[in-house]
């Protein structure tokens, strides 16, 4: 003898609370989410009397010089000897690249005008150094 089932049930998932769950998940994603800029080495600026804003991010490469002479390019650490090859391969990309030198006061010039020079090598010649106006901090 075959016994019947009188409520016929069908598999539903429920659906009501789905929208708070990603509402909930996107503001998660949204507070915990960093979005990393270039955060090079620790330099400390010097000052200048008149400054000019670049005004497209998209093509600049930043270099870093930091007290003890340690060169960063784009947060990456650098010898100076790899300047020229790395360079060149990125004004190959954009030639319309500038690089911002980023030179902590207390650099020594002859690492400043030795990588001036490397980035000759590379074609590299739209350079901007970066400085404070005199009584800004950062």
């Amino acid at each position: 003898m075959e016994v019947k089932s009188k409520h016929k049930s069908s598999p539903k998932i429920p659906t009501a609370s789905i929208a708070d769950i990603v509402f909930l998940l996107l503001i998660f994603f949204m507070s915990v989410t960093v979005f990393k800029q270039y955060q090079g080495l620790k330099v400390e600026l010097p000052a200048a009397k008149a400054t000019k804003k670049i005004e497209r991010k998209r093509m600049i490469t930043h270099i870093w010089i930091d007290a003890q002479n340690n060169i960063n390019i784009d947060d990456m650490p650098m010898k100076l000897e790899k300047v020229a090859p790395l360079m060149n391969k990125k004004m190959q990309e954009n030639p319309a690249t500038i690089v911002s030198v980023r030179a902590d006061k207390h650099a020594k010039y002859g690492v400043v005008a030795r990588l001036l020079e490397e980035l000759k090598k590379a074609n590299a010649l739209r350079v901007n150094f970066a400085t404070l106006m005199e009584g800004r901090q950062i």
